[in-house]
């Protein structure tokens, strides 16, 4: 079976002018833009002004008890008063001075267009408490920050970054685990249960002030890969009909390049990312839970953090996230734990 668009889905593209063809499919967007430039600006607080109604959720999920997750950070614009408005991505601790969160949380596009990591002095991490609140948790200077050096801002591959702290905390605190390759392929398989945790956005495009949880499933990442690349074929279809009627293209050359595009098409999800959300949809990460953590419940009570939350699927709208997603993807930490022990080695 042709892996293209039907015969009269590309006869009508090839009618509409990429830019008044509506889909109606929700896609991943590139990473061009920064949560802390977000919450900088204001953007977050005034768009909150706005928002619809919002129930108790991450999206789909439910608040967090006072003390679960104490391996649970959040990223604040040093200097801001602590809140919503502030908080801009989260993390975990790994180790009383070592966060974990994603790259994309820490490397801001600038105006020639080109990218470049926030300084130390720019963020602050608030530790030992669920709410957004002043007063609450212990706000700790950052010392230093590092990011995957293959990591890049046009792209959601390598979306890991370490963050060093200036002191370790005054509060009380957990450390969460993260797993060996070994261990990370055995996690990363289809109906594992996870556990995602943030302050990001609810249903309504709402802050939350308080840490929020879901409970997921890893999904396969094949399945979500076409899933993910149908949702994107469609959403190109216009602007690849318009150039194919304004170029005269026939029929049969314009078939054989759609499907060479497709088939040159990188998978969204890719080896070094997994893919966790639920069948029905409705339960996923939002905006502000980027770089926190993606955890699985153990046999003996525990947890183990299998992921980061990295990207999702944009809104139909434009605005926030598509709040009947079936899946966002969660950098694969078990691919880079090298990586982070060495880190973490250079830098006692």
């Amino acid at each position: 079976m042709r892996n293209a668009l039907p015969l009269l889905a590309l006869a009508v593209a090839l009618t509409v002018p990429a830019q008044a063809e509506e889909t109606g499919f929700a896609v991943p967007r590139a990473v061009t833009a920064s949560p802390y430039e977000y919450a900088r600006s204001g953007a977050k607080a005034e768009r909150a002004k706005t928002a619809d109604a919002a129930g108790a959720k991450v999206i789909g999920g439910e608040v967090a008890a006072e003390g679960a997750w104490p391996w649970q950070v959040a990223l604040l614009i040093a200097g801001a008063e602590v809140g919503t408005d502030a908080q801009f991505c989260g993390g975990s601790l790994v180790m009383d001075r070592w966060v974990l969160t994603a790259a994309h949380c820490i490397h801001m596009p600038q105006e020639d267009g080109s990218f470049a990591d926030l300084m130390p002095q720019e963020v602050a991490i608030l530790v030992g408490t669920n709410a957004l609140q002043p007063g609450k948790g212990d706000l700790i200077p950052v010392e230093a920050i590092f990011r995957h050096p293959s990591y890049s801002g046009a792209q959601f591959d390598f979306d890991i970054a370490l963050v060093k702290l200036a002191r370790a905390p005054k509060v009380p605190f957990q450390t969460i685990e993260v797993p060996d390759a070994e261990y990370g392929d055995i996690l990363n398989r289809q109906g594992v249960t996870t556990i995602v945790t943030g302050w990001g956005l609810q249903e309504g495009a709402m802050a939350s002030p308080q840490l929020r949880q879901a409970q997921i499933q890893v999904l396969d990442r094949e399945l979500c890969n076409s899933a993910m690349l149908e949702a994107m074929a469609e959403d190109a279809a216009g602007g690849f009909g318009y150039a194919v009627q304004t170029l005269g293209v026939g029929e049969a050359d314009a078939y054989a390049i759609w499907d060479e595009l497709l088939a040159r098409a990188p998978k969204p999800v890719s080896e070094n990312m997994i893919c966790s959300g639920t069948f029905e949809g409705g339960k996923t990460s939002c905006n502000g839970d980027s770089g926190g953590p993606l955890v699985v419940p153990l046999e003996d009570g525990g947890y183990i953090q299998a992921g980061i939350v990295s990207w999702g699927l944009s809104a139909r709208s434009g605005q926030g996230c598509e709040e009947t997603a079936l899946f966002s993807a969660y950098t694969n930490i078990s691919h880079f734990v090298p990586w982070l022990n060495e880190v973490i080695a250079a830098n006692p």
